[in-house]
């Protein structure tokens, strides 16, 4: 194990959790569809998008929605290597999101001077993220890790740990998360389904958003994220 490490600015990572109460987890197959498609989340009510590495197009996305979307906070997902780290940022990514951490991927991270979310699944993965100062994770895969029983479970003995929880959340379950005193945000994709994505729908995807934007009243009555 590495020493510890400086903390990152907690205001910025506290910005990206705090943002709104559902980051979309977005797919984007055409770099076309990138700009558009945040538009309507925007007006939707979800500012903080999750553009995900796992198609070609993804970093002419990101790119794509950070010239022209500047209401959207748009962030890179699925970022695992250092290199990748240094092509989101340029691209113009705001945040950072991993399923996983290694000490070299943390460090790229940090240094890359963009909030970022490292993914965890276990307690002790949530431990040694802590002791290298980091506080704001990911909980990653979400309902196969444990769900809403493991994190609250987590919140006795590690409550200066927040979570992203990400992974097989859908709008019913949601609610249950962001209930949670350790919950700040949930990822998820619920409000970008591919066939309305594919079909330019962007009204159905705006009233989805609008949906999952609304779960925000949920986190505020539990009073666990101001």
């Amino acid at each position: 194990m590495t020493s510890a490490l400086p903390s990152p600015s907690p205001a910025s990572v506290l910005g990206l959790v705090d943002r709104a109460p559902v980051v979309p987890v977005v797919v984007v197959s055409d770099a076309a569809a990138a700009v558009p498609l945040a538009r309507a989340l925007v007006a939707g009510g979800l500012p903080a998008i999750e553009v995900t590495l796992r198609t070609p197009a993804a970093l002419e996305a990101i790119r794509a929605i950070a010239a022209e979307v500047p209401q959207a906070m748009v962030g890179a997902g699925t970022v695992i290597t250092p290199e990748q780290v240094g092509a989101c940022a340029a691209a113009g990514a705001r945040f950072l999101v991993s399923p996983g951490w290694t000490d070299t991927l943390l460090e790229a991270m940090r240094g890359s001077g963009v909030p970022f979310l490292p993914g965890v699944s276990t307690a002790s993965e949530v431990v040694a993220l802590l002791e290298r100062g980091v506080r704001e994770m990911k909980f990653f895969p979400a309902r196969a890790a444990g769900g809403t029983a493991y994190l609250e479970s987590l919140s006795g003995p590690l409550p200066q740990a927040r979570f992203c929880p990400t992974g097989g959340i859908g709008p019913a379950s949601a609610p249950e998360y962001l209930a949670l005193p350790n919950v700040g945000c949930v990822g998820g994709s619920w409000m970008v389904p591919a066939d309305a994505v594919a079909a330019g729908d962007w009204a159905r995807i705006e009233e989805l958003a609008r949906g999952a934007a609304r779960l925000g009243g949920v986190r505020d009555a539990g009073g666990t994220c101001r």
